[in-house]
């Protein structure tokens, strides 16, 4: 079982609350936004989900 961490860029400020608090480095900011670049990575921890203040993030199990 895996996750799929998503960004909804309209959503998405590029803060980079999520790319400090993911400890497997899922997310980079490109382009002022965040995007998940390593989503295989991904725990499922929802850190990033946790984080965000403006819900721009889900993850979901695949």
């Amino acid at each position: 079982m895996g996750y799929k961490p998503e960004v909804d860029a309209e959503k998405c400020v590029g803060c980079g609350e999520c790319v400090e608090v993911c400890p497997v480095d899922v997310y980079e900011i490109i382009d002022e936004k965040s995007v998940p670049v390593n989503e295989d990575e991904c725990l499922g921890c929802e850190s990033c989900v946790e984080v965000c203040e403006h819900e721009a993030i889900t993850v979901s199990e695949v």
